[in-house]
This record gives structure tokens, C-alpha cells and sequence, in this order.
């Protein structure tokens, strides 16, 4: 099972602790140091966002369509529709400082921030950036997908029971429980098979590694 989220760098601190009631646990952080990519392969990838676009066209074309069929019924000599008539007297009779005034204009102005925001960050979180074999190549691992790597590598090591992995940008969190073996060797081993498969990934920025050994819990 595999979870993302956020994470950051951490070098290797060792930690041994026992939990309440008996159950042992070991945990340590990351044996190796993270490999930057070059300047070239750090830009993240930039999410299409069709569905924001296609509201934001639709909405525009059914207003520009109201508005141009109410111009040409003007034109025609025919009475304006009767919604811009609304409009026009309530925008000229109600004061700047009424509560739907300032409702509405909060609420045109978080749609604007909203669609800042969505033009000026990349978005694709769930895409790590991996270092590329040629210069005209990009290439990227889903987080989704690395979790996995790592939960099949970490199954492997003798001892491991189960294993739950959070993978972040900067992180990732590995869980394991463990039925034999002394927990400290379980988690020596780990942090050596992770670490391998980590750096296996072809990651521009490799994500720290934090591990954590217990027991399975009492039945009953």
C-alpha cells in the first residue's frame, strides 16, 4: 500500500526506541546523500489542466453569446433581456459598501487568485522529475509507481512481515513490520535495499529515507 506526501532532506540519524507495551521499534534515517540533477533537467512538468481551461472557455462563450444576443435584439428595436436590466438597475441603486456588492466581488476576486495561481505554478505533484540519458529527452516517474518499487524491494528482506510506504518530493516514509530477525538488522538491511532503490529510481533530486521497524501487534 502506498500513500504520497510531503517530505524533506535528512542525513543519516540513527535511532533506536522502544514503544509502550512492549512492542519494539527501530527507525533510521537515509544512509546516503541525495544526487542533485543538473540545471538543465530541474524544471518540473507542467500539468495541461484541461478541465480548469474548458470551464473557463465554456463559461466565456455562453456569456459572450448572451451578451451579443442581447446587443443584436437591441439593434433589431426589440426590448433588452430582462436579467441586463436587473443587472443595470441593481448595479446603479445598490451602494458600494452592501453586503452582496462585496460579496460577489470577494468571490470574482478569488476566482481571479484561483486562476493565477493555476497559470503561474506547474502543478503534476505526483510526477517526479528523473535525470535524463540525452539532452532532448524528459522524463518522469509517477510517485505511485516508485512507492511500489520500494514496498517490492523492502519485501524482499528476510524478516519483513508487511510494509507501508508515503512517498513525497523530499520524503519517503517506509514502514515495515517485522515477525523475526532482531529489528536493528531488519532495519540495517532496509536502509540498504532502499537506498539502492532509491538512487535505482534515476531521480533528479532523490527523496530522503526515513525507516521504521516494529512488531506485529497482539491478537486479541
Amino acid at each position: 500500500m502506498s500513500e504520497s506526501q510531503g517530505y524533506e532532506s535528512t542525513r543519516r540519524l540513527p535511532v533506536i526506541e522502544k514503544a509502550d507495551g512492549g512492542l519494539g521499534q527501530s527507525s533510521s534515517a537515509a544512509a546516503y546523500e541525495p544526487v542533485h540533477g543538473a540545471d538543465g533537467a530541474g524544471r518540473r512538468f507542467w500539468s495541461v489542466r484541461r478541465v480548469p481551461a474548458g470551464i473557463v472557455a465554456v463559461l466565456l462563450l455562453i456569456g459572450a453569446g448572451l451578451f451579443l444576443y442581447d446587443i443584436v435584439a437591441v439593434r433589431a428595436h426589440r426590448p433588452a433581456m430582462h436579467w441586463r436590466r436587473a443587472l443595470a438597475r441593481q448595479l446603479a441603486e445598490r451602494p458600494l459598501d452592501d453586503t452582496w456588492v462585496l460579496v460577489g466581488a470577494a468571490v470574482v476576486a478569488l476566482l481571479g487568485v484561483w486562476l493565477l495561481l493555476l497559470a503561474g505554478t506547474p502543478g503534476l505533484r505526483d510526477v517526479l522529475r528523473m535525470r535524463p540519458a540525452h539532452t532532448d529527452v524528459r522524463a518522469g516517474l509517477h510517485r505511485g509507481a516508485a512507492a511500489t518499487v520500494l514496498r517490492d524491494r523492502a519485501m524482499e528482506v528476510a524478516g519483513v512481515r508487511s510494509v507501508r510506504v508515503r512517498l513525497g518530493r523530499r520524503r519517503a516514509d517506509v514502514r515495515a513490520v517485522s515477525h523475526f530477525r532482531e529489528l536493528d538488522d531488519v532495519r540495517a538491511d532496509l536502509d540498504t535495499v532502499l537506498g539502492d532503490a532509491i538512487r535505482g529510481l534515476g531521480l533528479v533530486r532523490p527523496p530522503s529515507l526515513s525507516v521504521h521497524v516494529r512488531r506485529p501487534g497482539r491478537k486479541g
